[in-house]
């Protein structure tokens, strides 16, 4: 892609890590997703705000063993199937109103 994409999360789901799978339900239509390692990382860091292309560098590629290029190809088609269920939103632009709220101190 020639152009820089961001991911946020999508405001409408609840999730939760378990075991190393982020599961993600749909408050849409209750639809539940289980995401895998890699993918949990790109979820994690959807924050509206940071280049699909930056989470790949700093958070993919550096913890596994994969050239950018592919990395980079590979998030772009999960982040496109995941915007299509309706669980990311992808943009061309920041979306600075998305940021994921602040985990709160017990």
């Amino acid at each position: 892609m020639s152009t820089q994409r961001y991911v946020a999360r999508a405001a409408n789901v609840a999730a939760r890590m378990i075991g190393g799978e982020m599961m993600i339900m749909s408050g849409s239509d209750s639809s539940l997703y289980s995401l895998n390692e890699t993918a949990s990382v790109l979820w994690q860091a959807a924050d509206g705000i940071t280049p699909l292309a930056q989470i790949v560098e700093q958070h993919i590629c550096a913890d596994y063993a994969v050239d950018a290029a592919t990395a980079l190809r590979d998030a772009e088609e999960l982040a496109e199937e995941l915007a299509r269920q309706g669980i990311l939103v992808l943009s061309d632009a920041p979306l600075p109103d998305s940021r994921p709220p602040a985990k709160a101190s017990a």
